[in-house]
């Protein structure tokens, strides 16, 4: 891939996630209601500090992003993250996946940007 448009796509993605991972923090866009069958999921979610650890990765995954450092790690760490959503919303909240399965896609062309990173992993 174009390293320009690669480079693109990390910027947005970066800034993606330090604006979510912050708005878990600070509030300050409120997210749509969750479905009445997910109410008893966000409550033991909110009550185990979850969501807290999630934001954290999404900072942390965005600033590596932004910064180009340990970027292939936390891309590792934020797929997690993302196939977490994506299970979420297709059997909780299926109206609303589409912003998952972006995250989800975005986080597959990281990880495919950083293949080379991968390969000891591998042998």
């Amino acid at each position: 891939m174009n390293s320009k448009v690669l480079m693109v796509i990390r910027i947005i993605f970066a800034l993606a996630l330090l604006f979510f991972g912050a708005n878990k923090f600070f509030h300050f866009m409120d997210p749509p209601p969750p479905p009445e069958a997910a109410m008893g999921y966000w409550a033991a979610l909110s009550a185990s500090k979850t969501m807290a650890l999630v934001a954290i990765v999404e900072i942390a995954a965005g600033l590596a992003l932004l910064l180009n450092k340990y970027a292939a790690l936390m891309m590792l760490i934020l797929m997690s993250v993302s196939i977490n959503a994506v299970l979420y919303h297709a059997t909780l909240d299926s109206a609303s996946i589409m912003m998952a399965i972006v995250l989800l896609v975005l986080n597959i062309v990281m990880l495919y940007a950083y293949k080379d990173k991968y390969k000891e992993l591998f042998s």
